[in-house]
């Protein structure tokens, strides 16, 4: 299985690529633009220009698929601000052209979203009751791949993620009147997203759902307040009020079933 697709090379796909790349793998990566098309390829990646619309794929996405053994679908769903697509209708196409070749390892990367706004600690073995478009959309999708017999289905539950260049406290900054101060955190960092995902190849985990979130839970006005201090930011303020979402995700069976060990702090 030395030829693997990632379909997404954005923030999270590119340095997966490159870190694939150290590890001897035949590299196919997707970008929806052009102009990034060449620095891919520069690092190895053999790279495609694919666009996913609802109703078509823009590109030659036959020739990319035919040859991988296994492909990484990390398209996230397009569903804020105006912009309200229907992430199902895509990855509906997508599971057809899989199909067509002899492709039936895939690893989805999802989201937390899909558990909602529960409270308590939740488990792969939680009822999955998602409150938002984005989480309703990707159980859906989730569902398509791994009800699919004849492939073997990955699916990876990622927290919020955070690296050097992202973090929601330069998006909470200044904030006040914030609610759920005393709600935990459900965060992880991109190294050891690339690290789960590495480890699930190498390792063989299929056909298994997963959560993949960092063991360490603050509250958000504890956690946001330290981390807006380090940047010299404003920190954002909580109003003392009963929290409505504590949810807390664990991911307890990656460490002590799997014995993951995380190797990156959600502290600065």
């Amino acid at each position: 299985m030395k030829n693997i697709g990632i379909l997404g090379c954005g923030w999270l796909g590119y340095p997966l690529a490159k870190e694939l790349l150290k590890d001897a793998y035949n590299v196919y990566g997707s970008t929806t633009s052009q102009s990034k098309i060449e620095k891919l390829e520069n690092d190895g990646i053999k790279a495609s220009k694919i666009i996913f619309f609802e109703d078509k794929i823009e590109g030659d996405i036959i020739t990319l698929l035919k040859p991988l053994d296994i492909v990484i679908i990390n398209i996230p769903p397009r569903l804020r601000g105006k912009i309200r697509e229907n992430f199902i209708k895509k990855m509906t196409l997508l599971h057809a052209e899989i199909k067509k070749t002899k492709c039936s390892k895939i690893i989805f990367i999802s989201s937390t979203a899909v558990y909602g706004n529960v409270s308590g600690t939740v488990t792969e073995e939680s009822k999955t009751q998602p409150n938002t478009e984005s989480g309703k959309q990707l159980l859906v999708c989730e569902k398509l791949f791994l009800e699919d017999p004849e492939l073997q289905t990955t699916i990876i539950r990622f927290g919020g993620l955070i690296g050097p260049d992202r973090h929601p406290v330069t998006m909470l900054s200044g904030k006040e009147n914030l609610t759920n101060g005393n709600a935990p955190v459900n965060l992880i960092h991109v190294q050891d997203c690339i690290s789960i995902i590495k480890t699930s190849i190498s390792k063989g985990w299929w056909n298994v759902t997963m959560n993949a979130v960092h063991p360490l839970h603050p509250t958000k006005k504890e956690y946001y307040a330290q981390e807006a201090l380090l940047r010299g930011i404003k920190p954002p303020k909580y109003i003392t009020c009963n929290e409505v979402n504590s949810k807390k995700v664990d991911s307890t069976w990656l460490i002590n079933v799997k014995k993951y060990h995380f190797h990156t702090s959600i502290y600065s």
